[in-house]
């Protein structure tokens, strides 16, 4: 059965508790595996256990004794384990919360027609010292949009109480400095939350294939700070810094489709009404002036 959170306190603790389950036969043991890996994944974990995690509690040989009944056991097992405990936050159109439900169910097309479900997530964009936006390509085996190329880091706040503050984003924030660190490495001291500054919101509807899509409330959270990065080769293929130039320079392959580059819709979206004017003020340092969280841009 799963441990409780107050017995993994520490991050030597976890480790025991991982260490143990991966010699023991009984299946029941290897769910403690997915318990403990949830838990280091937060932000107070260091980069040492998150790459232990990856590296270790995920192999297949373990996907297959826990979760070789789950639906979709072809599925990554890191993302598939995403799939089923991550609890997205349930919105409407004017960004009530209304409930919770899987990341599975929020990601099928089906779901999101026949019940219209919305949820909560973010994108960030970080630049560093030299103006520069920071971008990452999607690794191969992300369930919606694999291999395509976005911003810095896109995902949900989680449905727990330190991601559901509504006052100043702050919950929103919470989560991003959380997946900075999960996707690519980033510590949490390079990114303080109170960096971060939310610019808009907007909601869309984007189909990845047949069965999987998005359908998001996302907050656009900036910010500017030269920052270590440790890409998850589970989350990220590749990375690259743009400037201007390049940025346009890219949006040109993605549109004659040149060696298959691809954009995700949302980063489209936001470069297409938003990024150009904004990157203006990134460089003044006056992002708050165009700051617009009263506004919730449906975008399509």
């Amino acid at each position: 059965m799963y441990v409780t959170s107050k017995l993994l306190n520490t991050p030597t603790t976890s480790t025991r508790l991982l260490l143990s389950s991966l010699s023991s036969s009984n299946p029941k043991s290897k769910s403690n595996i997915l318990s403990a890996s949830l838990l280091l994944r937060s932000p107070s974990s260091s980069i040492t256990f998150h790459s232990l995690i990856a590296r270790v509690s995920f192999s297949s040989q373990i996907s297959k004794t826990a979760m070789g009944d789950a639906p979709d056991s072809g599925m990554d097992a890191v993302q598939r384990r995403l799939m089923f405990e991550d609890e997205c936050i349930l919105v409407d159109e004017n960004d009530r919360v209304v409930g919770h439900d899987s990341k599975y169910n929020c990601h099928l097309m089906e779901k999101i027609e026949s019940e219209n479900l919305l949820h909560r997530a973010f994108s960030v964009f970080l630049f560093n010292s030299k103006f520069e936006l920071l971008l990452q390509q999607r690794s191969a085996t992300k369930v919606t949009f694999p291999l395509v190329w976005t911003n810095t880091c896109c995902s949900h706040p989680l449905y727990r109480e330190s991601e559901l503050i509504d006052e100043n984003a702050l919950g929103v924030r919470n989560a991003a400095q959380r997946k900075l660190l999960d996707e690519l490495g980033i510590p949490a001291e390079d990114v303080p939350v109170d960096q971060f500054t939310p610019l808009g919101r907007i909601l869309y509807k984007a189909p990845s294939d047949g069965k999987w899509g998005e359908h998001e409330l996302d907050y656009l959270l900036f910010i500017v700070r030269d920052v270590g990065v440790n890409p998850n080769p589970d989350e990220v293929a590749d990375i690259k810094y743009v400037n201007r130039e390049q940025l346009k320079e890219l949006l040109r392959k993605a549109d004659a489709d040149e060696k298959g580059l691809k954009l995700s819709p949302w980063f489209r979206l936001v470069v297409d009404n938003f990024l150009f004017k904004w990157w203006d003020h990134v460089e003044k340092g006056t992002l708050k002036e165009v700051a617009d969280m009263k506004t919730i841009h449906k975008l399509t």
